[in-house]
């Protein structure tokens, strides 16, 4: 996915790294292994990169992984679709991708290494941590809080002017109506906390 959104919006692609070769992926070829990033960077100084590592829980793992990309000395841009709306007043952090169908509403502030995955909406206002990933159709209304290291599992709803505490996974299709102020595992309508992190 964030391949084709790449070559979308416009970017050329060197390839990519893995710790193991899974071919060709999209015309995109494989470079090495994770420990060949200095070189790269060396012999094609001010590229960027961006994490293709998806994220199903409340680990740190994926924005960890970015540090180290950052550390060695790469740019992290943020990408968005050319199939998505990221409307005026809008601050992305550095290696967040917004995919296609999505919406960003104004006055939104999203932090660093998040996902926000196909057809989902965050609306006006909201402040969401980093390392967050919104899975497909997420309805984020307006004015919510999102701590770090979430996950909102698919079709799931937050109403307005919720605020979700760190390493939270809320489960697919959960609507949350009221603030979770412990981190742990919430499901159903209403959202409940059913395990702790």
């Amino acid at each position: 996915m964030l391949i084709s959104v790449l070559k979308k919006a416009g970017y050329k692609i060197l390839g990519y790294t893995d710790r193991q070769d899974r071919l060709s992926i999209l015309a995109t070829p494989y470079l090495g292994e994770d420990r060949l990033l200095p070189e790269l960077l060396a012999r094609h100084a001010g590229c960027s990169a961006i994490v293709g590592v998806g994220k199903i829980d409340a680990s740190p793992a994926r924005l960890q992984l970015q540090e180290m990309i950052e550390r060695l000395g790469f740019r992290l841009p943020a990408v968005c679709s050319p199939h998505c709306v990221v409307n005026e007043a809008v601050s992305l952090g550095a290696g967040t991708a917004v995919f296609d169908g999505a919406v960003v509403n104004s006055g939104t502030k999203i932090g660093r290494a998040c996902i926000i995955n196909t057809n989902s909406t965050v609306e006006h206002d909201c402040r969401i941590g980093d390392n967050v990933h919104m899975a497909p159709g997420v309805t984020i209304s307006g004015a919510v809080t999102v701590g770090d290291n979430c996950m909102i599992g698919a079709g799931a709803t937050v109403i307005h002017s919720v605020t979700i505490c760190e390493a939270c996974v809320i489960g697919a299709g959960a609507t949350v109506v009221t603030d979770i102020s412990k981190s742990g595992i919430y499901a159903g309508t209403p959202a409940r906390r059913v395990h702790e992190q």
